[in-house]
């Protein structure tokens, strides 16, 4: 371990917050946009009903995007992008192999686990208006 790095690490995880959320954002607009659409698409999953899982994903991935980047609530909307991307990888995109296929959803679901467990770091609301579940 290189120990001097060390006293950077809430840096890396607001940069890692902002990728993140910057990333939910602009694909969670779409969906909010054009919900009808949204809907169909899930029910062409087979996720039903389609209206409901549509607007449940696109208001946590549009607002929870904003939310992760300001680190406000970040394991709760941490939990729930954990959820949903593990969903998209085994039921969406398994088929399609690793490469080209489930790759990204599975890297955010690493990402979003990440946060669920160490939370937003010193960067984020939840530390600075100590916001605490539990």
């Amino acid at each position: 371990m290189i120990q001097p790095l060390l006293m950077f690490s809430d840096w890396g995880l607001l940069a890692l917050r902002i990728v993140l959320g910057a990333i939910l954002i602009a694909h969670g607009w779409p969906k909010i946009k054009d919900l009808r659409r949204t809907a169909e698409n899930f029910e062409m999953m087979n996720f039903m009903p389609g209206m409901f899982w549509g607007v449940l994903v696109a208001l946590v991935e549009f607002v929870g995007g904003i939310f992760f980047i300001a680190g406000f609530f970040t394991q709760i909307i941490a939990l729930m992008l954990t959820i949903e991307f593990l969903v998209v990888v085994f039921k969406v995109k398994w088929n399609h192999g690793f490469v080209e296929g489930y790759e990204f959803d599975l890297l955010i679901a690493a990402v979003a686990c990440l946060f669920a467990f160490v939370g937003s770091g010193a960067w984020g609301l939840d530390q600075i208006l100590s916001i605490s579940i539990l």
